[in-house]
């Protein structure tokens, strides 16, 4: 009982500290979440087809750069 409660403390811990981010980088990520929202929104208005997925692949990227700068700026290789 008490190591399955150890395990569940280690893990929810290891969670909750990658899960900390500093101001700015909560901004940046915040930022770029609103921007592929904008575009996922396009994207769901357009007609099936190559535009669609390019739109919806652009509103990933989108997403993904703005996690990659909040995580540069955590890790102190981004000003």
């Amino acid at each position: 009982m008490m190591r399955k409660f150890a395990i569940t403390f280690a893990a929810g811990s290891a969670l909750a500290l990658a899960a900390c981010q500093s101001p700015a980088a909560d901004q940046v990520e915040d930022q770029a979440d609103a921007q592929a929202d904008v575009i996922d929104a396009q994207a769901d208005a357009m007609p099936e087809g190559p535009a669609k997925e390019a739109m919806e692949d652009k509103a990933d990227a989108v997403e993904a750069q703005g996690e990659a700068k909040a995580d540069a700026i955590d890790s102190g290789t981004m000003t």
